[in-house]
């Protein structure tokens, strides 16, 4: 009952500002896009758009708006995660062809329970301020998943992938409707890029596995094949490629989005200037690297955040010591009984691949941030600031990673059928400007002095609704 009550009046706070001109008054606006910071702001929303921002100095506050004081906050554009799964729910059973415990949970099971728990995610996704994300690849219930969130309030905005385009096939993820799709000529690349395109969806995505029964040059021809349909029917293209040369690959071929690091070696002033001249866009996605095989290792290195916002039943389910051991899979019998090799392991590919982060920045690549959430122990929502954590570790500034979360995120986010274009084709979510969608984040501290404030949330806007952020989860 006491959740109910609690749910009832967030609500009714929720509903009164809606459609309403809302001022958010005294708070200092940092907007990422450009670097500018105006302090004691007052910045008008008008239904679901800002219709304006400066400092008092300059304006006043429109007369029978709702007051909203932001005295000693921040006021930010929403963050975006760009690497996400909504098919996959975080916990140890969502994977199986990683680590096969379904004998425990079978993966139906588990597959259910993530349709079921969609409004939850939705909410922890917002309740760490995380106003947009971009879902890279699933079964084709994934664009039933767009749908649910586009009319659900507490959720969300939400671009996705229909199933990945791979050089392997995961038979063990196959209900009849699988995430992951070998494709094994040109022909049946483009044959697949159709039969997507009939969903419209956000991205085509790529699953670019290199290994000795996989070459990279045989998967070359399906590269180009997946490129040149989607291209052709105006869809953007998102791989993952962690090899270098995979990755060059693909950006030669003109892929518009990778997904990942490269981790396996240094990536070269040519792989630099290819990705400038490409104007590609790299997720650098760090904190999938080291979830698998600290969970497995039962090393799991949860934040504060993850553990408060996280779903419980995820993270519950992280103990691999609570797996009888007769149960537990080989892979994860070697973790436990060599963990140090394992964070050894994890502490290589970061050497690779936060080196690489900070070249691409300095470089000017865009790096827009994504966590790869729900693959086994990456918590969707709160895994984001771990992501921070990792890319600070990788040198860069906190305004650089806030630029990553909202302006270069928004990027990705705002392809031809996302809705949030405007005229001219600039994305209308990322920035704190007039005329963009009131997504905002308001923060009782600066995230702009430490990147490590980034979660001190004190109100969440979406569409120009204003939570109180403590009121969208369960007590």
């Amino acid at each position: 009952m006491k959740k109910l009550i609690v749910f009832a009046i967030a609500a009714l706070l929720a509903f009164s500002v809606r459609g309403e001109k809302v001022s958010l008054v005294g708070g200092t606006v940092i907007n990422p896009a450009d670097g500018r910071v105006i302090e004691n702001a007052v910045l008008v929303i008008n239904g679901d758009k800002i219709e304006s921002v400066a400092s008092r100095n300059e304006t006043g506050v429109p007369v029978g708006s709702r007051w909203v004081d932001c005295t000693g906050k921040f006021i930010l554009p929403g963050y975006i995660d760009t690497h996400i799964h909504f098919f996959q729910s975080g916990d140890l059973f969502t994977r199986p062809d990683a680590a096969d415990f379904t004998k425990i949970r079978p993966y139906a099971d588990e597959v259910a329970w993530i349709k079921s728990h969609l409004n939850d995610v939705f909410a922890r996704y917002l309740r760490c301020g995380i106003t947009s994300v971009v879902d890279v690849g699933g079964p084709m219930w994934n664009f039933e998943v767009r749908k649910v969130a586009n009319s659900t309030a507490k959720a969300p905005r939400v671009a996705v992938a229909g199933p990945l385009i791979s050089s392997v096939s995961r038979p063990q993820l196959n209900l009849g409707d699988p995430p992951i799709v070998q494709v094994n000529t040109p022909e049946d690349a483009r044959a697949m890029v159709r039969t997507l395109a009939a969903k419209t969806p956000d991205y085509i995505k790529i699953w670019f596995i290199v290994d000795p029964e996989h070459p990279l040059e045989k998967f070359r021809p399906i590269v180009h094949a997946v490129v040149d349909e989607s291209h052709a029917r105006k869809l953007r293209v998102a791989v993952h490629a962690t090899e270098l040369e995979a990755a060059r690959t693909s950006v030669e071929e003109g892929a518009d989005l990778l997904v990942h690091s490269v981790t396996d070696k240094p990536v070269d002033d040519a792989f630099v200037r290819l990705l400038k001249d490409k104007g590609t866009i790299l997720c650098p996605t760090l904190v999938v690297f080291e979830r698998y095989g600290r969970t497995f290792a039962n090393k799991v290195n949860l934040t504060p955040e993850e553990k408060a916002w996280g779903n419980p039943e995820v993270i519950a389910s992280l103990d691999v010591t609570k797996i009888p051991p007769d149960q537990l899979p080989d892979r994860v019998k070697k973790a436990l009984e060599n963990p140090d090799s394992v964070l050894d392991r994890i502490q290589h590919t970061y050497d690779v691949a936060l080196k690489n982060l900070k070249i691409l920045e300095d470089a000017g690549i865009p790096i827009a941030a994504g966590t790869d959430a729900g693959n086994i122990g990456t918590i969707h929502g709160p895994a984001l600031f771990r992501e921070f954590q990792l890319m600070r570790d990788a040198r860069l500034t906190p305004m650089q990673i806030l630029r990553c979360a909202t302006s270069n995120a928004a990027r990705v986010f705002a392809t031809p059928r996302s809705g949030v274009l405007d005229e001219n084709g600039n994305p209308q979510i990322g920035s704190i400007i007039a005329g963009s969608f009131a997504d905002l984040i308001i923060l009782n501290s600066n995230p702009a002095a430490d990147i490590a404030r980034a979660s001190d949330i004190d109100r969440v806007i979406k569409n120009g609704t204003v939570y109180d952020a403590a009121s969208l989860l369960p007590k």
